[in-house]
């Protein structure tokens, strides 16, 4: 199976009609949003041409999609779910909202840990709770969560929302950090939420610990966001898995039945071609991903060592501190402006993005040159 990030040319990119390649005009290289220049997995594809061809386009049920998820998680993760115990979701997000509603109370804070996701900013208080920041920190130029800080920052808390695998640092929690957090958790009774979305794009030699599979009591009572929209590239095809932990059970409940009213079928069709049969698809794009991560790298070194990179642990996103490079707060404007490369701004994702921005490695080896190269032109 080749590299799917290789399958198309610029031209044929350009054909687009998603966001990525439409939000900005043809002179632009877009390296920012969160969607991948790849062809479909082939069970996905033929899925949804089946459906197609038998004008299966009405409302969806489930299907198979909750027990094609709970057997990619035993497979990838050693974690067994119960798929009685989750539900789906149009999305994520709100899958966050809806659950924040049955298990905090309005005007409640919530944690995140900036730099973050923006959707965490909107979401939490359209849910009518209250963001409170605790930031991450840099040790030995690796982003983790402080802990000490986040120990302060519970005791005003009724939720947790953690990102893990990180947007936008790329970081994989290790186990003693997310038994932590449950110990945290635990003491300040604060409901743990993940968003696990990015965990199925974890580099080899790196091991994703879903967090409702720790033995606490926190991650008992925590519940679980995932979905195959990023893996595989089907973020307009909405849908994703809320997963509860064992005690989480009454909460996973109290969602109501018509929340789902709004999952496409095409997006549970493809979502448990996914999980199913799509994991050696999955595999051939780590791989190219794994070998872009490595070629910015080494890219930066060679020609722009001052801009800050690790690379990531998983995702498919690169969080590049730029702050010496003099260029302001939002240097993702300089070198759209002068570059003519669209990055997503770092200011986005909260103050610690100041400096920063976030470049999107789901493309060809030659296009991450490129951008490179534009940035390097953006300071001449």
């Amino acid at each position: 199976m080749g590299n799917p990030l290789s399958q198309y040319t610029l031209e044929e990119l350009r054909q687009r009609r998603s966001v990525k390649w439409r939000h900005y005009p043809d002179d632009v290289l877009p390296l920012w949003v969160a969607e991948m220049d790849t062809p479909p997995a082939e069970p996905i594809r033929a899925g949804l041409a089946d459906a197609l061809s038998r004008g299966d386009l009405g409302y969806s049920t489930p299907g198979g999609t909750l027990d094609a998820f709970a057997g990619f998680a035993a497979a990838r993760y050693g974690w067994t779910v119960d798929p009685a115990n989750a539900r789906l979701s149009p999305n994520v997000m709100l899958g966050v909202s809806e659950v924040l509603r049955h298990v905090t109370r309005p005007g409640d804070g919530v944690v995140i840990n900036p730099p973050v996701y923006p959707p965490f900013y909107h979401y939490i208080p359209d849910s009518g709770r209250r963001v409170i920041e605790s930031p991450l920190v840099r040790v030995d130029g690796h982003w983790t969560i402080d802990l000490e800080r986040l120990d302060r920052d519970f005791a005003d808390a009724s939720a947790y929302l953690l990102c893990n695998p990180q947007n936008p640092t790329g970081v994989a929690y290790p186990r003693e950090v997310l038994l932590a957090i449950a110990e945290l958790a635990e003491r300040h009774n604060v409901r743990v939420l993940v968003d696990e979305i990015h965990a199925p794009l974890t580099y080899p030699g790196v091991t994703h610990v879903p967090f409702l599979s720790l033995d606490t009591a926190a991650s008992r009572r925590a519940i679980a966001f995932h979905s195959a929209s990023k893996a595989w590239n089907l973020a307009g095809l909405t849908t994703a898995v809320i997963v509860g932990g064992p005690e989480a059970g009454r909460d996973i409940a109290q969602i109501s039945e018509h929340f789902g009213d709004a999952v496409g079928i095409f997006g549970v069709l493809a979502t448990e071609a996914a999980f199913a049969h799509s994991v050696p698809w999955l595999d051939s794009l780590l791989l190219g991903l794994d070998s872009n991560r490595r070629l910015l790298d080494t890219l930066l070194r060679d020609q722009l060592p001052s801009v800050g990179y690790s690379q990531p642990d998983a995702t498919y996103l690169a969080w590049l501190d730029c702050s010496e490079l003099g260029l302001g707060d939002e240097p993702a404007a300089v070198f759209l402006e002068r570059g003519r490369v669209a990055f997503n701004p770092g200011g986005a994702f909260g103050k610690p993005g100041a400096g920063h921005v976030r470049l999107n490695l789901a493309t060809s080896a030659e296009r991450i040159e490129e951008g490179v190269r534009r940035m390097v032109a953006s300071l001449g």
